[in-house]
């Protein structure tokens, strides 16, 4: 019973930024999404009976503690649903991500982890069925399920099962560019998790993120299907700010920026006014995406590179969903 699954990231353009329930991972707010064809985690689940119980192994190096007992309990769940108590597994991953940098990992990781081992136990699940198993391991893995553009559609009912995502449009609706602009491989010194709690539970400006949702979401899904980049990139990167601002408000307040994060901000303002149309948007962490159309490429990746602070750029098309090797 063996099965490998490659799954891609993907960067929220509109924000998922707090749960109303912690161990369903049932969101707030729905949130929107592309999948990236630069970064992806591949990983074979191989069931065996002879197993006492389940091996994680995270590029080559055996994992062990909160990581190992994420990983277990999340194979659990399909245990349970398959009625395969007691059958163990071990779990080989290779991340092309850099990890808790913030560049969504986990993403990429659950979505393959929970395609491969469905695979491996030969359940014969729908994408959305997919989806609502992967969003139990890490929310923004639920929208890893799919290419192109995606939406998670938060729900209301609370047992999660109309918390999913949908394709918005597909891989080839839209060719945009995301540039990965690395500052730092370190790790956060505040985790999402934990940096989304303490917003939720104590942010003065919580509320007001929230309220603002809505909008955003309808708006920039017009501008989506409209191939309309100024409105879309205007959108996202205001959201992000926003999403951002509610760290400054949570007690104690905390913020994943760095100096050279602000660096490449201005960075892409600068552009905008010379004419290049570009927007940034940031995740959970220090480093910044910038989005892009493909004719500006070398211009935008020119002034990126000659920025201080920045050790790489990786740039991404807009990538595939879940995909079996």
């Amino acid at each position: 019973m063996r099965a490998t699954a490659k799954a891609h990231t993907n960067i929220a353009l509109i924000k998922y930024w707090g749960k109303r329930n912690e161990e369903l991972i049932l969101p707030t707010n729905s949130s929107l999404s592309v999948t990236l064809d630069g970064f992806y985690t591949r990983t074979t689940v191989h069931f065996k009976n002879e197993l006492q119980k389940d091996v994680f192994t995270l590029n080559d190096k055996v994992i062990k503690d909160i990581a190992y007992e994420r990983v277990t309990n999340y194979l659990e769940l399909f245990r349970n649903y398959a009625n395969k108590q007691g059958l163990y597994a071990e779990v080989n991953s290779i991340n092309k991500v850099p990890t808790a940098a913030g560049f969504a990992s986990s993403a990429s990781g659950f979505a393959a982890l929970a395609a491969a081992t469905a695979q491996a136990l030969k359940l014969d699940l729908s994408e959305q069925e997919l989806s609502k198993f992967t969003r139990q391991g890490s929310g923004s893995a639920c929208r890893s399920i799919y290419g192109g553009f995606v939406e998670w559609q938060k729900g209301q009912a609370n047992d999660g099962s109309d918390s999913y995502a949908i394709q918005i449009a597909p891989q080839d609706h839209w060719d945009i560019r995301v540039a990965a602009v690395v500052l730092t491989a370190k790790e956060k010194d505040v985790s999402s998790r934990v940096g989304m709690k303490r917003t939720v539970d104590t942010s003065v400006f919580y509320d007001g993120w929230l309220d603002s949702l809505p909008a955003d979401l309808e708006a920039i899904k017009e501008g989506i299907v409209a191939k309309d980049f100024e409105k879309v990139g205007s959108i996202a990167e205001a959201n992000c700010l926003k999403m951002h601002a509610t760290t400054l408000g949570a007690v104690p307040p905390f913020t994943y920026w760095q100096d050279t994060t602000m660096t490449v901000m201005q960075t892409v303002q600068s552009l905008r006014k010379s004419g290049f149309p570009a927007y940034f948007t940031i995740d959970a962490g220090p480093n910044v995406k910038v989005l892009y159309l493909p004719k500006d490429e070398q211009e935008v990746l020119k002034k990126l590179r000659q920025t201080d602070g920045v050790t790489d750029v990786i740039v991404s098309k807009v990538g595939e969903g879940i995909s079996y090797v």
